[in-house]
């Protein structure tokens, strides 16, 4: 499995617009093929950016997403700069261990 980060400083008076975005994203990420899951995760603190994870089944279907109009989609009419506290940033892995709770 492949995983993408994407850590997004948001400020403080954008927080309800950013996650309304992810609400009534314009793009249909779960039709992509590899698509497992995507998380936005709210952090608790002021000076913690959003987390906007996802996992896929390769790295390929992660590239494959990126070359998609779904993601050209997902990505047009931006927040404006000011909604943001800073630069974000993109972590990509691979995933060597995968533990769960039994039943889960």
């Amino acid at each position: 499995m492949y995983v993408v980060i994407n850590r997004v400083p948001v400020a403080p008076d954008w927080r309800e617009q950013f996650e309304e975005r992810f609400r009534k994203r314009a793009g249909q990420v779960e039709l992509q093929p590899g698509f497992v899951r995507m998380e936005v995760m709210r952090p608790d603190s002021a000076d913690t950016p959003y987390l906007v994870q996802t996992a896929w089944r390769d790295r390929a279907a992660f590239d494959a997403w990126l070359k998609s109009d779904d993601f050209k989609t997902a990505h047009a009419n931006p927040l404006p700069r000011e909604a943001f506290a800073g630069e974000g940033r993109i972590e990509m892995f691979e995933v060597i261990i995968d533990a769960r709770a039994a039943g889960a």
